[in-house]
C-alpha cells in the first residue's frame, strides 16, 4: 500500500512539474500589455508577454509563486494551482507610481537596459540632446549651432558623430554610411522627445542583430505606439528660445489607434552672432491589430532644420581679447538638413512560441553644411570655408523568425532567432568644396555619387540550463561599395566588396533573482567610407573589433540595484575618412580597457537616486610610450542625479554630468579641459495642466562643450598655431514650460 501511495505521489509530482501556464495580461481598460515580465520565483523560469499581451511560462508546478511585473504598474503574484494548467490564467495590472522594485532581475543578455528605463520614465527627456545622454557612460557635445549631429563619446572613444555606435529608431537606421561630413553620421533631431517610450542599449560588439558601427555599442530608441491623451505644450526661455509641441490622438478603437505629433523649435542661442536656428518635426503613427495574432505599425515623419553657427574658436583669440567666449572668427558657418521617413513594422504570431517580425523603410535625406576650422591657414585671402553636401535615398528591409521554449532535454530549454535583411544607400552629388561666404564655390575638392549595399543574416540562440543562460550567435555581412568620381575628365567608377563574419558568445549565471554575473565576448566591425575603400583598392574595408565584458548586476534588496563591468576592446584598424579635410587618415590598431559601475536607489516612493561612473584607458598599439594617446578619448566620465516623482503635485530632477581632462593630441601636450555641469527642472501639475521650469547649467559653470587640437591661422597672423579650439558650453539657461493634456 505504501509503495502504491509513493508511486501515486511520484506520478502526481511528475505531472505537476515542468508544465506550462498560459494567459493574457491586460490593464484596467481590458487592453493588452506587451513586454510584461513573468517570473517564476520558485523555479527561476521567466518569460514576457508578446505584442498582444499573451504569455506562456514553462517549468512551472503547483505551489510555485509567479510574479507579473511591468514598469509603471503594480506587480501581481500568482500561486499556481492545478486548475491553472487546464485553462488560460489572465492577469490585470493596475497603474501605479514608477518604482525600481517593479524591475525583476532575470537571465537576459541586456538586463541593465530595464533598470535604466526607470531613469527615463521618472525623468522624461526634455530635449533631443538629452536622448543619448540617458545611456550610461555616453556623453555628447554640440559644436555647430544646434543643427548638426552631436559629437559622441563612449567607452574611451571619440566616436565623432557615430562611427562606433549603431543608432536605430524602431528599426530605422540613423547612422549614415559614406556621409559628406563623416562616416556613421547620426542626426537624431528628427525624434520628438515627447514621443520617446524607452531606450534599449548594449555596450560592445556582442549582439548578432546589430551589425555595422556596433563596436563601442548600440542604442535603440522605441517611440510610443499610442498615446493616452492629447497634449499641447509651449516653452519659452532665454536667447529668444521658443518651442511648441502638439500630440493629438486622432483614432482610438478596439483594433486600431493613431496619433500625430509636431514640434517647432526656434532659438538664437547664447552666441554673439545669432544662430537663427529653426527646426520643424511632424510625425504620424498608425497601429492596427489585423487579428489577435498580428500587429501593424506605420510611421511617417518629416524633419527639416536650418541654422547659422559660430563654429569652434581658438583659445588664443579669447585670451587676447579679439573675441569673447561666445564670439566667432567666421560667423558665416551653418547649414540646413531634412529627412523624410516611411517605416512599417509588422509582427505575426504563428503560435504561442513562434513569431515573425518584419520591418521595411525608405528615407529621403538632404544635407548641406558650411564650416571653417582653420580660418586662413590654406587660403590667406578668401579663408578656408568648406561646404559639405549630399542628397540620399535609403531603402531597407529585415525579417526575423523567433522560436521560444524548445525543450531539448530535461532541464534544458532553447530559444533562437534567425534574421535576414538589407540596406541600400544611393547618395547623389556628395561633395566637399572650398567656398566663400556660403555663396561662391572656389574649388571642388571631392564630388561624386556613392552606391552602397549591406546585406546580412544572423542566428541568435539561447540555451537555458538551470541558473545558466548560454547565448552563442553568428552574424554574416556582405558590403558592396561603389563610387563614381565626377571630378575626373574620363569616366571613373570603382567598386569593392567584402564579407564580415562576426561570432558572439555571451553567458549569464543567475545565483538567484537578485544577483547575476555575465561574460560577453564577440567580434564586430565598422565600415569605412566608400571613397576611402575604392581609393585604397579594398584594403581595410571592415576593421574588426574584438571585445569582452565581465560583470555583475546585484539587487541586495528590491529598492537598490548595483552594476559593474570590466571590459576590453581591441580594433585592428581605426581607419576613417576625415570629411572635413577630404583625406584618408589611418590611426592603426588601438586597445581600450575600462570599468563601468552604476547604482540606482529608490530611497523613498517619490525619491530616486542614480549615478554611473565610467573609467577607460585607450592607447594606440605599436606607438612609443607617451606618444600613444588616442586624441579626445575620455578616461573618466560620470552622470547622476536626484529624481523626484509624484511628491504631491510636484516632480523634478537635479542631475549632473562630469568629464575629466583628456588628451587632445597623441603625446598629451595639448589637453582638452574637463567639466562638471548641473541641470535642474521642476514641474507642478494641477488637474490636466503642468507648469515647469527647466534650467541648464544651474550654477553658470564656464565649460567647453567640444574641443579639438587644431592648427589654424588668423587673418593677421604670420604663422599658424596649433592649440585648443572649442565651442563654449551653454551658460545658465532658463526656460519656462506650460502643457495641457486632454
Amino acid at each position: 500500500m505504501k509503495k502504491i501511495m509513493a508511486a501515486c505521489l511520484l506520478l502526481a509530482t511528475s505531472i505537476s512539474y515542468a508544465q506550462t501556464i498560459r494567459g493574457k495580461v491586460i490593464n484596467e481598460k481590458g487592453e493588452p500589455l506587451p513586454d510584461v515580465g513573468v517570473f517564476n520565483k520558485t523555479s527561476g523560469s521567466h518569460s514576457h508577454t508578446n505584442v498582444v499581451g499573451d504569455y506562456s511560462l514553462d517549468r512551472t508546478s503547483v505551489g510555485d509563486s509567479v510574479l507579473f511585473s511591468s514598469l509603471g504598474y503594480g506587480s501581481q503574484y500568482l500561486v499556481i494551482a492545478q486548475e491553472d494548467f487546464s485553462s488560460e490564467k489572465n492577469m490585470v495590472l493596475r497603474p501605479t507610481n514608477i518604482s525600481l522594485d517593479q524591475i525583476v532581475l532575470v537571465s537576459e543578455v541586456n538586463s541593465l537596459s530595464r533598470f535604466v528605463d526607470v531613469d527615463i520614465q521618472t525623468n522624461p527627456v526634455k530635449s533631443s540632446q538629452e536622448i543619448l545622454r540617458k545611456v550610461p557612460g555616453l556623453i555628447i557635445g554640440q559644436h555647430a549651432g544646434g543643427g548638426k549631429a552631436e559629437q559622441i563619446f563612449l567607452r574611451g572613444f571619440d566616436i565623432d558623430h557615430g562611427t562606433d555606435v549603431a543608432i536605430n529608431v524602431d528599426g530605422l537606421p540613423v547612422n549614415m554610411v559614406s556621409h559628406a561630413h563623416g562616416q556613421g553620421y547620426s542626426d537624431l533631431h528628427f525624434v520628438i522627445p515627447e514621443t520617446l517610450e524607452d531606450i534599449n542599449f548594449g555596450k560592445g560588439p556582442y549582439y548578432a542583430d546589430h551589425g555595422d558601427f556596433t563596436t563601442a555599442g548600440y542604442v535603440d530608441l522605441h517611440l510610443r505606439k499610442s498615446i493616452d491623451k492629447s497634449l499641447i505644450s509651449m516653452e519659452v526661455g532665454q536667447f529668444n528660445t521658443s518651442r511648441f509641441v502638439g500630440m493629438l490622438k486622432v483614432l482610438d478603437t478596439e483594433k486600431s489607434n493613431a496619433y500625430v505629433a509636431s514640434e517647432l523649435y526656434l532659438t538664437d542661442g547664447p552666441f554673439d552672432s545669432p544662430q537663427d536656428f529653426n527646426r520643424i518635426n511632424v510625425m504620424g503613427r498608425y497601429n492596427y491589430k489585423l487579428a489577435n495574432n498580428e500587429d501593424l505599425l506605420v510611421t511617417l515623419s518629416h524633419f527639416q532644420s536650418k541654422w547659422d553657427a559660430s563654429g569652434q574658436i581658438p583659445q588664443r583669440a579669447v585670451d587676447q581679447g579679439i573675441i569673447g567666449r561666445f564670439g566667432a572668427i567666421d560667423d558665416t558657418e551653418g547649414g540646413q538638413t531634412s529627412r523624410t521617413n516611411l517605416l512599417v513594422n509588422h509582427i505575426k504570431l504563428l503560435d504561442d512560441n513562434q513569431t515573425v517580425k518584419t520591418k521595411a523603410y525608405i528615407s529621403q535625406y538632404n544635407f548641406e553644411l558650411f564650416s571653417n576650422f582653420t580660418f586662413y591657414l590654406d587660403d590667406p585671402v578668401n579663408g578656408d570655408q568648406i561646404q559639405q553636401e549630399e542628397s540620399r535615398l535609403i531603402v531597407g528591409a529585415e525579417s526575423v523568425y523567433e522560436k521560444a521554449n524548445i525543450s531539448l532535454t530535461e532541464g534544458i530549454d532553447f530559444d533562437y532567432q534567425a534574421g535576414v535583411g538589407f540596406r541600400y544607400d544611393n547618395v547623389d552629388d556628395v561633395q566637399l568644396s572650398h567656398t566663400l561666404n556660403r555663396k561662391e564655390i572656389l574649388e571642388r575638392l571631392a564630388y561624386g555619387d556613392v552606391d552602397e549595399v549591406n546585406t546580412y543574416g544572423f542566428v541568435n540562440t539561447e540555451f537555458k540550463m538551470g541558473k545558466w543562460l548560454i547565448n552563442p550567435a553568428l552574424r554574416l555581412d556582405y558590403l558592396k561599395f561603389d563610387y563614381y568620381n565626377k571630378l575626373t575628365e574620363t569616366y571613373d567608377n570603382n567598386s569593392e566588396s567584402k564579407v564580415a563574419l562576426s561570432p558572439k558568445l555571451n553567458t549569464v549565471y543567475s545565483f538567484n533573482s537578485n544577483w547575476q554575473v555575465f561574460l560577453k565576448t564577440g567580434l564586430g566591425f565598422h565600415s569605412n567610407d566608400a571613397r576611402v575603400v575604392v581609393a585604397n583598392e579594398g584594403e581595410d574595408i571592415l576593421p574588426t573589433a574584438y571585445g569582452a565584458d565581465f560583470g555583475a548586476i546585484y539587487k541586495p534588496f528590491s529598492k537598490l540595484a548595483l552594476n559593474a563591468a570590466l571590459w576590453w576592446l581591441y580594433l585592428d584598424q581605426e581607419f576613417v575618412y576625415v570629411g572635413d579635410a577630404g583625406i584618408v587618415e589611418p590611426s592603426g590598431e588601438t586597445r581600450r580597457l575600462g570599468v563601468d559601475v552604476g547604482a540606482r536607489y529608490q530611497a523613498l516612493p517619490w525619491l530616486y537616486i542614480y549615478a554611473d561612473a565610467n573609467f577607460s584607458k585607450g592607447r594606440s598599439v605599436g606607438e612609443p610610450n607617451g606618444a600613444d594617446y588616442i586624441p579626445l578619448a575620455p578616461d573618466f566620465t560620470s552622470v547622476g542625479g536626484l529624481l523626484v516623482d509624484n511628491l504631491g503635485n510636484f516632480s523634478g530632477s537635479l542631475t549632473y554630468r562630469y568629464v575629466d581632462d583628456r588628451p587632445a593630441n597623441e603625446d598629451n601636450s595639448i589637453v582638452a579641459e574637463g567639466y562638471f555641469v548641473t541641470d535642474f527642472n521642476i514641474n507642478y501639475s494641477w488637474k490636466n495642466w503642468t507648469y515647469g521650469i527647466v534650467i541648464e547649467n544651474l550654477f553658470d559653470t564656464e565649460w567647453n562643450e567640444t574641443q579639438f587640437a587644431t592648427e589654424s591661422r588668423l587673418f593677421d597672423e604670420p604663422a599658424p598655431v596649433e592649440e585648443i579650439h572649442f565651442t563654449p558650453g551653454t551658460p545658465f539657461y532658463l526656460r519656462g514650460k506650460v502643457s495641457v493634456a486632454f
